[in-house]
């Protein structure tokens, strides 16, 4: 798909064009030929100048019919001073000049100097213009100038078999794509669903977290169906002048009528679109309102003239449009555009892997394995990380160890080889990364434990344990929760049994145990005491809670008391659980840390085989 500009007044432009040109050459006139435009000289009484005629102190003068200007004889080869006087009726000045030795000169009837007067007129107002015009048709009133300040700001791509998107470059989301394929039938058959009496959906709305592929989605449409698409975003229907933002959607449907059937795709819906109720806006009167108000009214009556116009839009907040947007006759549908599951990271990869030379030994499923909760564009981004990555080592194809390392630039934050740990704390950040890792082998329901690392990455993290889970999981029960929580409190109870204190590099690990403590109760469920009961408004968008921050919903003094009691003994319990297994393992998290010390870094075959060594105290088995 390639991009074509929107229809525009470039009448408008050249207007604007000329005035600059106007105003450049009449300031580098005055610039270049100051005389024309001289300063007048001061004037004086007209018996001083008949005194220093007197005197002979005149050198020349030049009269005229509304003022004598003329010149003192000069000092030291010097020239004099130039003065002027209002000439009064002396039939005698002639003579008294030419007595007194004065060069002189009369000039000729002044005649109706209609161009000087029109131009001193009008160039001051054409200048004042040109540069309204100039910076207004660079700045805030976008690419067509204020006089079209109204007009729409979408950009339209036509059809290019070049640069055309389908549904083959979209991959991880083929549930959303089967219900596109209708959307594209409607488009290129519409008569089929006419004649039999369907309606054909006027509006589509793409649901789903950011990055997974909605926009992608929306060009793809267009490009199977061979159709016009116009992209806008909503912030850009919202403008400082009252009124604009409802004439541009005005204008946006009424070029999309031109060229139906087409596409209208406005992502971030919910810059125009939010609730007006339970102040959705402030004042009766918002702009956004009356955007709102503008696109519903579109909505409703763009198709009455048999054009076939759909509208796509993108939001991942769906919960805070407008009712009135939702009902059916407006977005008919909503589509949710979900991070992908193993097999679509992997053909998602394999569709990004195209386009960079990848070597022999990287195992792409592999890769997807170890990338979960990762999005299209996150996806997109590891491969173009492992593809400088390989750049930078001078290297012609791209390793499955550029992948490794750039799943963990993604992940864990990029190395601060610069950020040297003295002896002690080094020591400390090892005893605290094993303890993650003996926990976390001890105890099921986590991911493998891949690496620790005692090299500091990211802005905060001074060494990390990563695990990487061996299939996607969408449910957790309340022991692998608390088993979780125990792995988070590892690194803590490691610094207690070893050095008896506690330092602040446990911080983070503790607020995530808190916060998935708390959501056990509050929001699983999972409290004996408490009961089945939700203590949180709203709901989360998954268990590890991703989504937007839910406060606790208010309840009474007794109940949060035994929230903080229950939350405050699963901590405490997943704390013992950690003490306990690194108490039994005591000489295993020597050998690793004594080893973690020496080379910084242990993965793959060698770490395998000394988690194997775990013994779990509850069950006394071996843990692999």
């Amino acid at each position: 798909m390639s991009i074509k500009n929107t229809p525009q007044r470039s009448w408008t432009r050249l207007v604007g064009n000329i005035l600059l040109i106007a105003g450049t050459g009449f300031l580098l006139i005055n610039l270049f030929f100051p005389q024309l435009f001289a300063s007048k000289p001061p004037q004086v009484p007209y018996s001083l100048f008949i005194d220093q005629v007197s005197d002979g102190e005149v050198a020349r003068a030049y009269v005229t019919q509304d003022q004598i200007r003329y010149q003192l004889k000069g000092v030291d080869d010097k020239p004099g001073e130039i003065l002027a006087t209002t000439p009064i009726f002396d039939l005698q000045l002639p003579q008294r000049l030419e007595d007194s030795g004065v060069e002189f000169a009369a000039a000729p009837p002044k005649g109706n100097n209609w161009l000087g007067s029109l131009l001193s007129w009008v160039i001051p107002p054409l200048i004042f213009v040109g540069i309204w015009q100039f910076f207004l048709g660079r700045g805030g009133g976008g690419p067509q100038g204020a006089l079209s300040i109204s007009k729409s700001r979408a950009k339209v791509y036509v059809e290019d078999d070049a640069t055309k998107v389908t549904f083959a470059d979209v991959a991880g989301v083929e549930e959303a794509k089967t219900e596109l394929e209708e959307i594209v039938e409607f488009l290129k058959n519409p008569e089929r669903y006419l004649n039999i009496g369907a309606r054909i959906p006027k509006g589509v709305l793409l649901v789903g977290p950011p990055g997974t592929g909605k926009t992608l989605l929306a060009k793809a449409v267009a490009g199977e169906a061979g159709v016009s698409f116009f992209s806008i975003s909503g912030s850009e229907f919202v403008e400082l002048f009252v009124g604009a933002g409802a004439a541009r959607v005005r204008d946006l449907f009424e070029q999309a009528k031109k060229k139906a059937p087409c596409i209208i795709f406005i992502d971030e819906l919910d810059a125009i679109g939010k609730s007006r109720a339970n102040g959705g806006f402030m004042g009766g009167n918002d702009e956004r309102e009356q955007t709102l108000n503008q696109l519903l009214t579109e909505m409703d009556g763009f198709a009455a003239g048999g054009a076939t116009v759909i509208v796509l839009a993108a939001t991942n907040r769906p919960e805070t449009l407008d009712p009135a947007l939702l009902r059916p006759g407006r977005f008919d549908r909503q589509v949710l555009v979900d991070r992908p599951d193993l097999g679509g990271r992997l053909k998602i990869l394999e569709i990004y892997a195209q386009k960079v030379k990848i070597g022999h030994d990287v195992d792409l499923k592999a890769i997807a394995t170890r990338t979960p909760g990762f999005a299209g564009a996150d996806l997109a981004n590891l491969v173009n990380e492992a593809a400088l990555l390989a750049a930078r080592n001078q290297r012609e194809t791209v390793s499955q160890a550029d992948f490794a390392e750039a799943i963990e630039r993604v992940v864990a934050g990029l190395e601060k080889k610069s950020r040297v740990l003295n002896e002690k704390e080094k020591k400390i950040v090892a005893y605290h990364e094993v303890g993650h890792a003996l926990v976390g082998a001890a105890l099921p329901g986590g991911g493998k434990v891949a690496k620790i690392s005692i090299v500091p990455r990211g802005m905060a993290a001074l060494g990390y344990t990563l695990q990487m889970p061996t299939e996607d999981r969408f449910l957790m029960n309340e022991t692998e929760l608390r088993n979780q929580i125990a792995t988070l409190l590892g690194g803590r109870a490691a610094e207690e049994i070893v050095f008896g204190s506690i330092t602040t590099g446990a911080a983070n690990d503790l607020q995530r145990a808190t916060d998935l403590a708390e959501r056990m109760v509050t929001t699983y469920g999972m409290s004996k005491v408490l009961g089945p009961l939700a203590y949180e408004k709203g709901g989360q968008n998954n268990f590890l809670g991703d989504g937007m921050m839910n406060p606790r919903r208010n309840v009474s003094d007794s109940t949060a008391k035994a929230i903080d009691e229950e939350v405050k003994e699963i901590v405490e319990q997943a704390h013992q659980s950690a003490l306990q297994i690194l108490s039994q393992n005591r000489d295993l998290m020597e050998t690793i840390t004594h080893q973690i010390l020496e080379s910084e870094v242990i993965e793959g075959e060698t770490l395998a085989q000394l988690l194997g060594q775990v013994v779990n105290p509850d069950l006394e088995t071996v843990m692999v």
